[in-house]
């Protein structure tokens, strides 16, 4: 299929829809700018501090999001709104009905209008949270991907929607978009649509010239419908004009900082260039001496991005077509800052209008004094109707609320796992989620696996083989009819379970932050489990944040962790993930050291995820076999995070705290530490981040009047005050040496603080002071402190 034409397209839009949709625009860029401009000069400020909100950046949307949300989108739609339009969307939303008036006047204050639009923190019509530029466009790529997944599977009946990205041109230059685009192409990605803000202008400067020409060529590669949204209704006019074709010749050439300077500067400005580089050309003259200087720039400054009528029958042709499902670039030509008096200006990114300039605008916006928070002030239309017209024709809020609901999964009380006398816990995943994919229940059916290309060695192979690759078409298992033996029998059809990725870590997080949205945006509960390679959760950290930030909900298995993957070498071992696992919101860390440990926290980990007030799991596993204990297990003790291997006498002077794969080591070490300190106890943590967070929790109780005792409390209140502490963990140190804090007891940390290297494990140990030895001699010193 070609490129549409815009201006070849038929009028969509009645004389009274326009009316009503350009005053609504006109009110949007009033509301956005007042917004911002009551933020930092009026609303008091009491530390000094630049509230910043870009207006600039907010104007050159206004035009685009209006045509979007008050006439194109449909309630089933869903949106990711570009993080410096996010005034653009509260104004829009205040004009819907759906935001207050106050929560406007408190933007980017205490529990006002978010900087940017937040899933968690602002109205309920946010739909994917943004700020970290590139993710917000990505994230609707996975989101339509899992659109697919439930319908194929008829788990959802909701009208299929369309995942909408409203993109700034600069984050065009973030490469997660770019490894989203191709993780797309693989899946057949369809449902998409991406509204590139073209102003051609970033944070610092104006951006190199002809940029589109690269970015359109990577969509048309990866079969994307891209459209060019470059000229609107009066300059195409002008084109059919004697001197039209020279015309559009010198603004297809013409360098992005004159085309912005100009815009700046103005109708004058533009004459001067105009007769100085075209004077001589047949009919320009015409042209200009037909325009005053007012004119002239409303003309030269009419991109297709600003220009109502171009943007909805762009967008309708689009949505109606015979390709209207295949997913859509539009490269939409706007002017940063379009309509304020720093339009074009290089620096006006974070630039605000001053009292003066804000004055002159709401005169022009025929605002009166009192009236700049009234939502149909200072308009030419009949303003009932207009009301009529946003109560009943505007597709999007058709219905009362677009936050969708999924009933919880049950559990069951335990996860059944074969547990043999020595195991892993990456073994030990595999094998629950292997028997998981053998029965039919409500739980495995909602299950839905991924993995960036090291599925079969971070133990997916058996789950795969029994539940299938998803993919929109019937794929089959080549090597299988050719009878070529092979341990993995996969084969792709649209009710596979597990969806394969290629190797970049921020499209698994992607993926992970769509799926866990499932029920939210689909109405269709998913259990998301994503695996990778421990050391690269840093790889990805900025996806993995981000869809914790929207509240997404999923397990994380992270696998091989740690220097304890010792042959890899040290670009293959982790060392501070697991401050990573406490360090970030909504997620529950652990580090398990035997299966059955592993298998309470997953059962407890499938209930948790689908709390109101629960949240997402992070898991950190090891290739290393351990010999498995015979015991009846304390389950709620090894979620809360830990528990008494070897509970200490009341007189003890040393405990040796382990967590994960050190068990070994530390189970030796007590054993011959306590031939020298009877009563020494050994204590195993399954979870730092559950006892500091519980610990936390306790605290703040406390200073609220309440009675609370966190578990590390109780655990630890069993030590006298002179017990020493030595904690060890393949992580950095610090993962649990704050346990000294809680009761005042000396510590001695070990862990790793510097890069490994490759070794087997008992050089490895030795030389990172790991081992039984470094944790018998880290006793005897803090023994003798």
């Amino acid at each position: 299929m070609p490129d549409i034409s815009p201006s070849a397209l038929p009028p969509v839009c009645d004389d009274r829809r326009l009316a009503h949709l350009r005053a609504l625009e006109k009110k949007a860029l009033w509301l956005s700018t007042w917004m911002i401009h009551n933020a930092n000069h009026l609303r008091p400020s009491r530390d000094g501090l630049k509230v910043g909100g870009h207006q600039a950046s907010s104007a050159s949307m206004v035009s685009l999001m209006t045509a979007l949300f008050f006439d194109v989108l449909r309630p089933q739609d869903r949106v990711a709104v570009k993080p410096h339009a996010s005034p653009v969307f509260h104004a829009i939303q205040y004009l819907m009905g759906r935001q207050t008036r106050d929560k406007l006047e408190r933007f980017r204050a205490l529990g006002g209008a978010q900087s940017y639009p937040s899933r968690t923190k602002d109205t309920p019509d946010v739909d994917f949270s943004t700020g970290s530029v590139g993710l917000g466009v990505a994230v609707t790529a996975f989101a339509s991907m899992v659109q697919d997944y439930v319908r194929l599977k008829g788990l959802s009946d909701q009208p299929q929607g369309r995942m909408v990205a409203l993109v700034g041109d600069a984050e065009m230059d973030e490469g997660n978009v770019f490894e989203a685009m191709l993780e797309g192409w693989k899946h057949d990605l369809r449902n998409a649509w991406w509204i590139i803000d073209y102003n051609r202008q970033s944070l610092d400067s104006v951006v190199s010239d002809k940029l589109w020409e690269p970015i359109t060529g990577m969509f048309r590669s990866l079969d994307w419908n891209v459209v060019i949204m470059k000229y609107g209704r009066l300059l195409e006019a002008a084109f059919r004009e004697p001197g039209g074709d020279a015309l559009r010749r010198w603004i297809d050439t013409c360098p992005n900082q004159l085309y912005a300077a100009l815009c700046f500067k103005g109708g004058a400005a533009w004459r001067d260039v105009l007769i100085r580089d075209l004077g001589t050309t047949s009919g320009i003259r015409a042209l200009l001496d037909s325009h005053d200087d007012a004119m002239l720039a409303r003309l030269m400054t009419n991109l297709a991005g600003h220009d109502l009528p171009t943007i909805l029958d762009t967008f309708h042709r689009a949505a109606s077509g015979p390709d209207a499902e295949r997913p859509a670039c539009f490269v939409a030509y706007t002017v940063k800052g379009m309509g304020l008096p720093f339009q074009g200006h290089k620096d006006n990114h974070a630039g605000l209008m001053n009292p003066e300039q804000i004055a002159a605008f709401k005169a022009q916006c025929g605002i009166r004094d009192g009236e700049e928070w009234e939502p149909f002030a200072g308009l030419d239309v009949d303003v009932e109707d207009l009301k009529r017209f946003l109560a009943t024709e505007v597709p999007f809020t058709a219905t009362p609320r677009r936050r969708l609901s999924a009933a919880t999964v049950p559990v069951p009380e335990r996860l059944d796992v074969a547990i043999t006398e020595r195991m892993s816990t990456q073994e030990g995943f595999g094998k629950i989620l292997a028997e998981l994919a053998k029965g039919d229940t409500d739980l495995a059916s909602r299950i839905v696996t991924t993995s960036p290309d090291v599925t079969v060695s971070t133990n997916l192979g058996a789950w795969v083989n029994r539940r299938g690759l998803f993919d929109r078409h019937e794929r089959h298992d080549i090597f299988k009819e050719q009878k070529v033996v092979s341990a993995q029998r996969w084969q792709g059809d649209p009710q596979g379970q597990h969806i394969e990725l290629g190797i970049a870590e921020h499209n698994l997080f992607l993926m992970l932050a769509a799926l866990g949205l499932s029920h939210d945006l689909f109405g269709a509960r998913l259990l998301p489990v994503g695996t990778l390679y421990d050391p690269f959760v840093m790889r990805g950290l900025d996806a993995f944040n981000y869809a914790l930030y929207q509240d997404s909900r999923f397990m994380l298995v992270a696998t091989p962790s740690g220097v304890t993957l010792a042959p890899e070498g040290g670009a293959h071992q982790s060392i501070a993930t697991p401050l990573i696992g406490m360090g970030l919101p909504k997620l529950s860390s652990f580090e398990p050291a035997y299966v059955d440990e592993l298998a309470a926290i997953m059962r407890w980990g499938f209930e948790h995820m689908q709390r109101p007030d629960g949240g997402s799991l992070y898991l950190r596993l090891s290739t290393r076999a351990l010999t498995s204990p015979r015991r009846v297990l304390n389950t709620s003790a090894v979620i809360d995070g830990g528990y008494w291997v070897c509970p200490p006498s009341a007189d003890t002077d040393l405990v040796i705290v382990y967590m994960g794969a050190l068990a070994p080591e530390a189970l030796a070490a007590h054993a011959q530490m306590l031939e020298d300190v009877p009563g020494a106890g050994l204590l195993a943590v399954t979870s730092a981040d559950r006892l500091y967070q519980g610990w936390m929790a306790a605290r703040r109780e406390r200073q609220d009047g309440k009675r609370a005792v966190a578990p590390v409390e109780q655990l630890l209140s069993a030590l006298p005050a002179t017990a020493r502490m030595v904690t060890v963990t393949d992580g950095h140190p610090s993962g649990l040496s704050w346990l000294g804090g809680v009761k005042g007891h000396r510590v001695a940390a070990l862990g790793v603080e510097t890069f490994g290297q490759s070794a087997d494990l008992p050089d490895l140990y030795r030389t990172l002071h790991l081992d039984t030895d470094a944790i018998i001699d880290a006793a005897a010193r803090v023994l003798l402190e």
